[in-house]
C-alpha cells in the first residue's frame, strides 16, 4: 500500500526491509533485549522516514472511496506500521501490527508522548541514540509494532474480525497472504458469505481464492476503481 510513497515493503525480495536486516537481530522481544538501543535506533530511523513520506494516491483514493454516497462505510484493516492512511484523511484506521507512531513502556505500558523531545532529536542525530526511559516507572521505551513472536493487539483483532465478518465487500490491496493470522482476514471473510477481490501488483497467494484478481498497483488501480464507481456526472479528472 505504502510502497509507492517510497516506503520498502515488508518482504519484497530486493527492497523488502528483510532483504538488508536480519529480522532476528531487530524485531523480536529478545532482540530489544539483548541490544535495546540498536533496535530503538533502527526503528527511529524508519519512523523518521515514514514522516519524510507523503501519502500516494492510492491512499487518498481508499479516502475518496469511504466518501462515496453510495456506499455505507468503509474501514480500513492493515498491516502496516506507517500513519499514511491517517493522514490521507481515513478514519479509525485499524493498525493489526502497531504503528511506528505509538512507542510505549515495555513495562508499565503507558505510552509515549516524547518523540519530538530535543533530547531524543539530539540523541538520535549523535552517536548514542539510547531507547528513552518511561516517565512513569522508568523501564525502557519500545517501538509500538508487533515483533516477531508477539500476538496482535486483541482489541485491535476483534474490531477487525467483526468489520470483516459484517462486511459486504473485502478488497485485498498489495499483500503477500503470507503473515498470519492477517493472512486469514480473507478466508473469515468468505466463511461469512463476503465476496473478497485481490489488487496486488505481484502473485499472492489470495489470488486463486479470490473472486477478482487485479494486478496493479495501489496507486493505479485504487483512484481508477473510485473513478468508476462514481455517480454519473462526476467522474472527470479521477482517474
Amino acid at each position: 500500500m505504502s510502497a509507492e510513497s517510497g516506503i520498502p515493503t515488508f518482504r519484497g525480495p530486493a527492497t523488502g526491509l528483510w532483504a538488508a536486516f536480519d529480522p532476528q537481530k531487530l524485531a523480536t522481544p529478545e532482540a530489544f533485549r539483548r541490544d535495546p538501543d540498536t533496535v530503538w535506533a533502527w526503528y527511529e530511523w524508519r519512523r523518521r522516514s515514514v514522516a519524510r513520506a507523503q501519502p500516494n494516491a492510492g491512499h487518498v483514493a481508499l479516502r475518496a472511496l469511504a466518501a462515496l454516497p453510495h456506499l455505507e462505510a468503509l474501514a480500513v484493516v492493515t498491516q502496516n506500521v506507517d500513519d499514511l492512511h491517517e493522514r490521507a484523511g481515513s478514519k479509525d484506521v485499524l493498525h493489526l501490527h502497531g504503528s511506528l507512531s505509538a512507542p510505549r513502556c515495555e513495562d508499565c505500558g503507558l505510552p509515549f508522548a516524547g518523540l519530538e523531545d530535543p533530547w531524543l532529536k539530539s540523541s538520535h542525530e549523535g552517536a548514542t541514540r539510547l531507547a528513552p526511559p518511561c516517565c512513569s516507572c522508568g523501564a525502557r521505551i519500545r517501538p509500538g509494532v508487533v515483533w516477531f513472536g508477539e500476538g496482535l493487539p486483541e482489541g485491535v483483532w476483534l474490531e477487525a474480525l467483526a468489520q470483516i465478518e459484517q462486511a459486504d465487500f473485502l478488497l485485498v490491496i498489495g499483500t503477500s497472504g503470507l503473515v498470519y493470522p492477517a493472512a486469514g482476514l480473507a478466508d473469515t471473510a468468505r466463511r461469512h458469505g463476503v465476496e473478497v477481490a485481490s489488487l496486488n501488483p505481484d502473485a499472492s497467494v489470495l489470488d486463486q481464492r479470490s473472486a477478482l484478481d487485479w494486478q496493479v498497483t495501489a496507486a493505479t488501480g485504487l483512484p481508477a476503481l473510485v473513478a468508476a464507481l462514481q455517480p454519473e456526472g462526476n467522474r472527470d479528472g479521477l482517474v
